[in-house]
């Protein structure tokens, strides 16, 4: 079976600079596995690495679809093992790192997904609702589900709940089997929670305002922006005057926070990571075996 390395944890741990260490190192590229740095132009709301940061790394799955349109795990499946392939065609190591665990798992066959086409009229019915309306039917409807789905992203609700409507059965779509190695990074909480406060600022600072403006005048309505969530949620609601400056930043870092934490709730089930503190310690980790 291919070889795969998977580097996973919390917004903020400093995934992507470590991906391109490993890199180096193992002779490999990397494979994002961001649910929103797979849309064109949402740049430093999800910050996207960039060509400086990559130190020649090559990188797949950024950049790969519009904002306009919902991207989804299917999608990601599809494009993920064309990228594995791509990568080891090239006698390199495929590393996979992200933050989309549902993604991950998906593609690498920890989880399969129903083939269940869209459903118009069940989404015309349900875009009516509130993302908390959706989230208490997606409880009742499909339990397992609601565990693991964003609750505040509408767009991943609805898909939730129309795959539970589904009336037969249908084929599912399953990642191809690889030889997986996990590696997982999780700084003690007030690091993180440090990184965070800090990771927002620096944001502000070159310019997160000005991209989600530039963002809406390209065409990207609020609406969708809103869907997009965390960034760009907050950052619409500030350029539609809803909220203050001062509430953006205070409201965005609590939800990345909590964001991170359900992010190591998700994976808590996977007892096949590896699980370090720091980057370096991964890296010392690494070169005792490697």
């Amino acid at each position: 079976m291919q070889k795969v390395l998977v580097l996973i944890g919390p917004t903020a741990s400093g995934k992507s600079a470590l991906a391109v260490r490993l890199a180096k190192r193992l002779h490999g590229e990397v494979i994002s596995a961001d649910s929103r740095q797979v849309y064109k132009g949402l740049d430093i709301g999800t910050g996207k690495i960039t060509k400086r940061e990559m130190r020649g790394v090559k990188h797949y799955l950024l950049d790969v679809a519009s904002a306009k349109r919902t991207f989804t795990a299917n999608d990601f499946i599809h494009l993920g093992e064309k990228a594995i392939a791509q990568v080891a065609s090239r006698g390199k190591l495929p590393i996979i790192s992200g933050g989309t665990g549902f993604y991950i798992d998906a593609l690498l066959g920890e989880i399969t997904l129903a083939d269940v086409p869209p459903n118009k009229k069940l989404r015309k019915k349900l875009r009516k609702k509130s993302a908390a309306e959706l989230f208490e039917m997606l409880k009742v409807k499909h339990p397992e589900r609601a565990k693991t789905v964003d609750k505040h992203n509408p767009v991943r609700l609805i898909r939730a709940l129309e795959i539970a409507a589904a009336k037969k059965k249908t084929p599912s779509i399953s990642g191809k089997e690889y030889d997986v190695f996990w590696i997982g990074i999780a700084p003690d909480k007030r690091m993180l929670r440090e990184k965070i406060h800090k990771r927002l600022l620096a944001r502000m600072k070159i310019g997160m305002v000005k991209e989600a403006e530039r963002l809406h005048k390209a065409g990207l309505s609020w609406k969708r922006m809103e869907e997009l969530g965390l960034e760009y949620r907050y950052l619409a609601f500030y350029l539609q005057r809803k909220i203050t400056k001062e509430e953006m930043l205070e409201q965005l870092e609590n939800k990345i926070w909590q964001y991170s934490k359900r992010q190591m709730t998700y994976w808590q089930r996977n007892r096949k990571i590896h699980w370090f503190n720091s980057s370096e310690e991964v890296l010392s980790w690494m070169k005792e075996r490697f």
